[in-house]
């Protein structure tokens, strides 16, 4: 049955690249991913079915991964990013052209999904997982049991909750959040406006137990932490393990972001990564990936194999008037950028 599936994956690479030799030599590819965000039984299924290794290294951040892209070092040929890096990865040439539509599983990708405006052609990337930042909190640690669906919660606590709140190791994430709170843009570049934001978050950081993007789930389930600024599908998995936590969507706007496959320049295994991207698209291993995950992907047919429980949780499978709370999140100038590192060094030192 191996032999079987090696010999399609064989076929299948021959119609995405004529150097097909690369695959049959190597059998090896290295991945550079999110901590905690890929199945190890899906690796392990794409090794058996493939017969290539795969070798995974993690990252927390976009902007750790880009650094270790942007000096040429760890060898990867597949690595995870979030839409505005990856069009940045395109501006700055560390990304290699792919050409996704011409993949045979290209067809499973869902609209909007298949020509998003920092890869409108899928020229560069596919998709991953999809999925929003908002707050998770245990419900058994407030007074009265609930809080307001505001960022207020977050950046003016309660006194119960001092010394009990994570924050997310990520200056996209709190920036933003702090920013929408305050009425201003995601990508505000004014000075006047970041004063405030720094204002805020360093108001708010003797409450905060920890800033790290890493382990939230384990910290919300085991009650390191009472209150967590947290992706949803990290909420889904901290739920199972502790019913009392609830989550939030702020009406004042929450980040909605998509991770995508994509391979870094200098990668040395490129066709058996096209292999595994291509793979990623078929509806069974989107499912087990967002089934690992609790975070929605975007191939069609994939429902027919996701849990039960993705589809009755309302952090994951949203209403419209939550849909209407989105922020997709964009590529800020440089100016903006600028301003949010100088504010994000402030905050950490």
């Amino acid at each position: 049955m191996q032999s079987r599936f090696i010999a399609a994956y064989l076929v299948a690479a021959a119609t995405l690249s004529p150097h097909i030799s690369a695959f049959a030599e190597t059998k090896q590819m290295v991945l550079y991913n999110w901590s905690n965000y890929m199945s190890p039984d899906l690796l392990k299924r794409f090794e058996a079915e493939t017969g290539i290794a795969v070798t995974l290294d993690t990252y927390d951040t976009n902007e750790s991964m880009l650094a270790k892209i942007q000096a040429g070092g760890g060898g990867y040929d597949v690595v995870v990013p979030t839409g505005p890096t990856v069009q940045a990865m395109i501006r700055d040439g560390l990304v290699l052209k792919l050409d996704a539509s011409t993949f045979t599983n290209y067809k499973n990708i869902k609209a909007p999904f298949d020509h998003p405006d920092f890869d409108p052609a899928r020229a560069y990337s596919v998709p991953y997982m999809w999925g929003t930042t908002a707050i998770a909190y245990n419900t058994a640690k407030v007074t009265g049991g609930k809080i307001d669906n505001s960022w207020k919660e977050l950046f003016e606590p309660r006194p119960e909750l001092v010394g009990k709140i994570g924050m997310l190791k990520d200056s996209g994430e709190v920036f933003g959040a702090a920013a929408y709170y305050l009425g201003y843009d995601y990508c505000t570049a004014d000075p006047k406006e970041g004063q405030k934001i720094l204002e805020l978050l360093e108001k708010q950081k003797p409450a905060v137990k920890v800033y790290n993007a890493e382990g939230t789930v384990d910290r919300v389930a085991s009650g390191e932490v009472a209150m967590q600024q947290m992706w949803n599908g990290s909420f889904h998995r901290a739920h199972k393990k502790l019913p009392t936590v609830a989550y939030v969507f702020p009406k004042e706007g929450v980040n909605l972001w998509g991770d995508n496959l994509v391979i870094p320049k200098g990668a040395k295994n490129v066709e058996n990564a096209k292999i595994f991207l291509n793979w990623m698209l078929e509806p069974k291993n989107a499912a087990e990936a967002t089934n690992f995950t609790g975070y929605n992907n975007a191939i069609t047919g994939s429902d027919q194999f996701m849990d039960a429980s993705l589809k009755d949780d309302p952090a994951v499978n949203v209403s419209k008037e939550t849909i209407a709370l989105f922020r997709p999140v964009k590529d800020c100038s440089k100016a903006a950028l600028d301003l949010r590192d100088k504010i994000w060094t402030r905050l950490l030192r």
